[in-house]
């Protein structure tokens, strides 16, 4: 069994967590999960940082001690924790004696190494931050991250000699190009390299709210070289050789973009510096922002992750996080869009789902399916293929793309429920046999999308695997479950709805671009289907209508230079996709153009398969104004070519292909 160590960064506790934090716990709580399903012994770290002066002020302003207030935080973090369900295996707080000892031998390795000194450090100081900040970085003498301007600060510092390995990190990045991910961080930190690297303070004096340095009890370590010791501490450094040698190196430590230099520069130097392996990978994901806005908590603009799990529960919030979020992009969070995802993906396609097979099952054959084993076809090989697309993806740490494997599964299941009509098959007692395996055959489905949605939406997936008769068993893993069974024994369990759809308001009378049958999502609950209608497959949503082109349009009639410059054409690369539930023509896209990323809408399903088209490279009208189809949002326009009567085809390039945000001129 081979053996997985993965970290978070720690949070400073001078207030709850945030959305944005909590989306690190939970994707990186993902990936333990995913890890324990494929067989590896892991362990999950998680902690709190608590030496923070902001820390400390925030007692102060309570009245409190502050390790009395550290010690009422830890509770209430770990409470917003309990309710995502993350499942970490340890939680350090930088205030336990063994993280002291840690840091103490750490310190004391790297001054051996003759790579700290003593002298005078001036310059300008955030304190939101707690990091120094050099001029050229400043946005109109403001912090950038904070938008505050920092203060000027000297005092008497102990360095790190950081200069000294801006060469072995150089070429340490030349011989693990797997070190920082996604490639975007990588650039940023080899850009920071090649421009050279100043040495650091690691004290700060006139302080007693931290750990004291060992050659200068004076002065206390600073904030950020206390914190990234954490990683080693929590498995042994300074205290339990054994342990250590057990788990060190960390396989992965998963942290925000903002704080990527910290932990690609300054971490593994210091390492580098007291003869400790560097870790082996460091994932720097990015920001989710609040209908636009950075969530920060200096800046107010927060969202509760206790508010956003209460609306619908811990797996839908996690789900849409993963699912609508490319890991390591950037990602917006609002309530509609949540909303409507829930509607969507829950409620509509994998709720549906579970809930027609189970009374179909409960109807047809009293809750019992004993199949002998015909095959499936078309179902058995998509699952199949999901299934390798899904640990191609997981592995690579492309959580979205993973998640939208185990989605395909799920809609080619609703697909072959259409195609079968088991209701239909139900009249004529010659197809007794082919209804019970059609049947089966669907639920073989669902165990499959459940097992790989396991460490998405644990409780969720479990539940899901319960009632198609296959609970979840001690120590289940993925190489024997994600196959598929053509034949079997199998009780199902009919239950309420696992994720009741919300009721729609009264639509609102139509755009001219957005059809009519899009209706505003509320919270209310709706009615619940009958057991005809669940057995059917659902309506397909009005289209818009496109009109006919006239013999003038067909001619071609000629526009001058200036107005064809007017339509701006760009190069696009796939993110992910995923095809529009009850559309037979429109995948939907997210699409990296890039300065930003853009979800479109495309009617090409009819040509192309929605995995098929992640990682291509596309044209798009990149200035079109946003038009609605079938609900989404659409920002921009794909590029194809479709022949009278034909399927579309993709524009495309040759090699080598131009990259992202390129102009089509």
């Amino acid at each position: 069994m081979s053996r997985f160590y993965l970290t978070t960064a720690i949070d400073y506790v001078n207030s709850r967590p945030h959305l944005g934090t909590a989306y690190e716990k939970i994707t990186a709580d993902v990936i333990a999960r995913y890890r324990r399903l494929r067989g590896d012994e892991t362990h999950f770290l998680m902690g709190n940082d608590e030496h923070s002066q902001n820390v400390y002020r925030r007692a102060v302003e309570l009245g409190l001690d502050p390790l009395a207030y550290c010690d009422r935080m830890e509770q209430e973090f770990r409470e917003v924790w309990r309710k995502l369900d993350i499942s970490f295996d340890d939680f350090i707080r930088t205030t336990e004696p063994r993280h002291r000892a840690g840091v103490t031998a750490l310190a004391e390795r790297i001054a051996k190494a003759g790579d700290l000194y003593e002298g005078h450090y001036e310059g300008w100081y955030c304190v939101s931050c707690e990091a120094f900040k050099q001029e050229k970085d400043l946005v109109d003498g403001n912090c950038p991250v904070h938008l505050r301007p920092p203060e000027w600060i000297r005092e008497k510092n102990h360095f790190f000699r950081l200069s000294k390995y801006r060469q072995p990190l150089i070429d340490h990045f030349a011989a693990h190009p797997e070190f920082l991910v996604p490639d975007v961080r990588r650039n940023e930190i080899l850009r920071l390299l090649e421009s050279g690297l100043e040495d650091i303070s690691v004290s700060r004096a006139g302080q007693s709210w931290g750990i004291p340095l060992p050659s200068d009890p004076s002065s206390v370590v600073y904030v950020w070289f206390d914190a990234l010791i954490n990683y080693a501490s929590a498995v042994g450094l300074g205290t339990d050789a054994g342990q250590f040698a057990r788990w060190w190196p960390a396989d992965l430590h998963v942290i925000g973009k903002d704080i990527t230099r910290f932990h690609a520069a300054v971490w593994p130097a210091m390492l580098m510096s007291a003869g400790v392996a560097l870790p082996r990978q460091i994932f720097g994901h990015g920001f989710v922002s609040l209908k636009g806005q950075k969530m920060s908590k200096s800046l107010g603009t927060i969202l509760d992750p206790v508010d956003a799990a209460d609306r619908f529960g811990a797996d839908p919030l996690r789900l849409y996080l993963v699912k609508e979020i490319a890991y390591g992009a950037d990602g917006d969070f609002s309530w509609e869009r949540f909303e409507e995802r829930y509607n969507v993906d829950l409620a509509n396609n994998l709720g549906n789902l579970v809930n027609r097979v189970a009374a179909m099952t409960d109807r047809y054959r009293g809750g019992r399916l004993r199949a002998s084993g015909a095959t499936a076809g078309r179902l058995a090989a998509t699952a199949e293929a999901a299934v390798a697309d899904y640990r191609r993806s997981m592995d690579a740490l492309a959580l979205h793309e993973g998640a939208a494997a185990a989605y395909r599964i799920v809609d080619a299941a609703n697909e072959f429920i259409a195609e079968t009509e088991p209701w239909t098959l139900a009249r004529d007692p010659a197809q007794a046999g082919r209804l019970t395996q059609t049947l089966y055959d669907v639920t073989e489905a669902v165990r499959l999308a459940a097992t790989l949605l396991l460490p998405i939406m644990p409780s969720s997936s479990a539940q899901m695997l319960r009632r198609v008769g296959e609970p979840v068993p001690e120590g289940l893993e993925l190489h024997d479950a994600a196959r598929w069974r053509p034949a079997g024994e199998r009780v199902v369990a009919k239950a309420d709805p696992l994720w009741p759809r919300l009721e729609p308001k009264a639509p609102p009378a139509a755009a001219p671009e957005e059809p009519a049958a899009k209706a505003a999502h509320s919270t209310r609950r709706a009615k619940p289907m009958s057991e005809e209608q669940k057995d059917q497959p659902a309506p397909p949503a009005a289209l818009p209508v496109t009109p006919t082109a006239t013999p003038a349009q067909a001619g071609g009639e000629r526009i001058s230079i200036d107005e064809f410059m007017k339509v701006e054409l760009r190069v696009a690369k796939v993110l992910a996709a995923e095809k529009v539930p009850n559309s037979k023509k429109l995948v939907k896209l997210q699409v990296d153009v890039g300065t930003e990323q853009r979800t479109l809408v495309a009617g090409i399903a009819d040509a192309y398969e929605a995995e098929s088209l992640v990682g291509r490279t596309v044209a798009v009208v990149f200035n079109l104004k946003p038009a609605k189809l079938m609900g989404i949002e659409s920002n921009g326009m794909v590029l194809a070519a479709s022949p009278e009567g034909g399927k579309p085809a993709l524009v495309t390039f040759d090699e080598p292909v131009p990259p992202p945000g390129s102009r089509v001129r």
